[in-house]
């Protein structure tokens, strides 16, 4: 295995092994939120004797805090958090990191919510399905191996027309809605952001509308650069056109998932096909810090999405 693949490896199981206690009981929003399946009956291809989801505390600490992490989830959800104080009709979609394997869910979730919904933004946290269901680097074949279809773009291509749909309902306006994810979640975002076809089969009227977000965010994202000794190689899948929306990156040199090759080759994809994109590159930070402040500069990146999205129209100055 070489260098590359060993640091996705080590970085997926690091997540994945972390463990403190568990429960066996699935995972709960706090008092005041609903978590809703986002299909009626089983998610497309999802076996009847489905693995149970299990809620555990990872042990090494974030900025000097324990956080949660989700397995085995089958039958995803969204839950919504409502904004607070003045409504901006804006939404986001939040994906959650996690290699695909496991999802960081207040780290990279419910503490992400705080913040937006403190700020008039509506909240939708996305619990899609994991482990396995998107893609993974195999270092015989040297490429992605991507599930067919990614059960995970379906959960969020569901997500974004269910958010859609009751657009109304919960005061959105449906032309500012975006998506942020972090990590496997970041390349989710891409994911949805570059794929406007659904790739499963229309359930209801939900799935007649746009799947598309309006812009996207994708936090230390992982999955888009090709590991090898060219550091342009991006991942073949992300099919970049002009209608893509625009996008704000983020990620430390000191990234454990291949540095900021992973936001370079994707900007560089973004520019050349016209895409509005701001990308901020920082030394220090590493991985998988999400909005906890710590000494380094770089966990300051929320002030500068907030400004961002005046920048282009989605709030106001």
């Amino acid at each position: 295995m070489n260098p590359a693949s060993a640091r996705f490896l080590a970085t997926a199981l690091c997540l994945a092994s972390v463990a403190g206690a568990a429960s066996a009981a699935p995972w709960q929003p706090s008092p005041g939120h609903t978590q809703t399946p986002i299909w009626p009956g089983l998610a497309p291809g999802t076996p009847r004797a489905a693995d149970r989801e299990s809620v555990a505390t990872a042990e090494n600490l974030v900025a000097g805090k324990a956080w949660t992490y989700v397995e085995r989830v089958t039958r995803p959800t969204l839950t919504v958090y409502p904004p607070r104080g003045a409504n901006t009709g804006a939404a986001v979609v939040v994906f959650p990191g996690g290699g695909y394997r496991i999802l960081a869910i207040d780290l990279e979730g419910t503490e992400v919510c705080d913040w937006l919904t403190s700020r008039g933004i509506t909240c939708v946290l996305s619990k899609y399905r994991v482990p396995k269901t998107g893609p993974s680097w195999d270092a015989d074949t040297r490429s992605f191996i991507n599930p067919k279809p990614s059960l995970a773009l379906e959960d969020a291509q569901r997500t974004m027309g269910l958010v859609r749909a009751h657009a109304a309902e919960w005061h959105v306006d449906p032309h500012k809605i975006g998506v942020l994810g972090f990590s496997a979640g970041g390349h989710l975002s891409a994911a949805i952001a570059n794929e406007p076809r659904r790739i499963y089969h229309p359930v209801d009227a939900a799935d007649s509308l746009s799947c598309r977000p309006d812009f996207a965010v994708s936090v230390y994202p992982g999955h888009l650069h090709v590991p090898g000794n060219d550091p342009h190689a991006f991942n073949p899948d992300i099919h970049v056109t002009a209608h893509t929306p625009p996008t704000f990156l983020v990620q430390a040199e000191t990234d454990s998932i291949d540095g900021v090759n992973q936001s370079l080759v994707y900007y560089t994809a973004l520019k050349d096909a016209g895409v509005p994109v701001e990308m901020h590159l920082y030394t220090n930070g590493g991985h998988a810090f999400g909005l906890r402040r710590t000494k380094d500069p770089i966990t300051e990146w929320p002030q500068l999405v907030e400004k961002w999205l005046e920048t282009i129209g989605i709030l106001k100055p």
